[in-house]
């Protein structure tokens, strides 16, 4: 990806506090910095948020993944937009790099919210013209909002990162059916076969593979998921994986939230060789398992907004879009 030496002109940038670090990369692919934010918490748990820079006739991009606290970093967010709406802003979009409610997708249960399409409203009746994000944890949920939505794919940096190996005798893995089609993606970019799990969620931390179809032993795998959690699935399969006589691990996620026990989970599992992850999301010291590389795609969303404010076409960088 290429852009003109000229910064941009009439554009804004601001971070909520859920991940500063990335909208930095964001800016600086753009030649530009991010605008300065006051975001105070009063006594009452209220929260108050100020743009320190004037936004009337600009484009105005406000970068923040929800991720915990998500609840404070959501209403951030929401407070972000609505200012910019108020302030005569020329248009608003929202980065939100990963989508967290997006896996409350579907009604699976009796009196439940379908909270993806909830916030996605919720963003849009405060003022958002546009809304970039990346990998969401199901296609249908890019059907929630009801303004331009670009549904991004960090695709381009995994293959970029695993090119790197001797892939001769590698399979990629999916977990499950519903993420088989990223997953076939990668293997197809790799030149390498495809494997799928059938998982069954039992709990929020735990899940069952009953099985996986494709062939295994003896080969390098590469399990590849929207993203890490609490690391269940992650720990499951890749013990299923071991039992049917597989080789060593890579495994490959977007979004790396690493939540509860998901550090020392992986890191007992000795056939694990790398854990690959995007900057989507922040990852404290504490919280990084002792494999992991952050791969950076603030230049993918840099790309996006340069493109948006010029006119062109974006439809390569998109989730699901076919391989040229």
């Amino acid at each position: 990806m290429s852009h003109e030496n000229q910064p941009l002109k009439d554009v804004a940038i601001f971070s909520g506090n859920a991940h500063r670090k990335l909208a930095k990369h964001i800016a600086k692919f753009l030649k530009i910095k991010v605008s300065p934010i006051s975001i105070d918490k009063f006594s009452n748990d209220n929260i108050e948020v100020q743009l320190g820079k004037s936004v009337r006739g600009k484009a105005v991009f406000l970068v923040q993944p929800l991720v915990p606290p998500t609840s404070d970093h959501l209403m951030e967010l929401l407070l972000m937009i609505d200012i910019a709406r108020m302030s005569g802003a020329k248009s608003i979009h929202a980065v939100i790099p990963h989508y967290s409610y997006g896996r409350s997708d579907k009604k699976d249960a009796p009196r439940i919210s379908i909270t993806a399409r909830l916030v996605a409203d919720m963003l849009v009746t405060a003022g958002a013209d546009h809304i970039i994000s990346m990998t969401m944890h199901s296609p249908q949920v890019h059907g929630f909002f009801s303004v331009p939505t670009d549904h991004l794919t960090a695709h381009s940096v995994f293959v970029k990162h695993f090119q790197k190996n001797d892939l001769s005798n590698t399979v990629v893995v999916s977990p499950d059916i519903g993420n088989a089609k990223r997953a076939a993606k990668l293997a197809y970019a790799l030149n390498v076969p495809l494997a799928i799990g059938q998982k069954q969620r039992i709990s929020d931390e735990n899940v069952n593979i009953e099985s996986v179809l494709g062939e295994v032993k003896g080969k390098q795998i590469i399990i590849f998921d929207d993203e890490i959690a609490t690391g269940g699935t992650i720990v499951e399969l890749a013990n299923h994986l071991k039992l049917a006589g597989a080789g060593s691990i890579s495994i490959a996620a977007t979004h790396g939230l690493f939540l509860k026990k998901a550090k020392k989970r992986l890191d007992e599992i000795d056939n694990i060789t790398e854990i690959v992850v995007t900057n989507t999301v922040p990852v404290v010291k504490k919280k990084r398992p002792n494999k992991l590389i952050t791969l950076n795609v603030g230049h993918i969303f840099g790309e996006v907004i340069r493109r948006t404010l010029v006119g062109e076409s974006i439809g390569e960088l998109f989730e699901f879009w076919p391989d040229n």
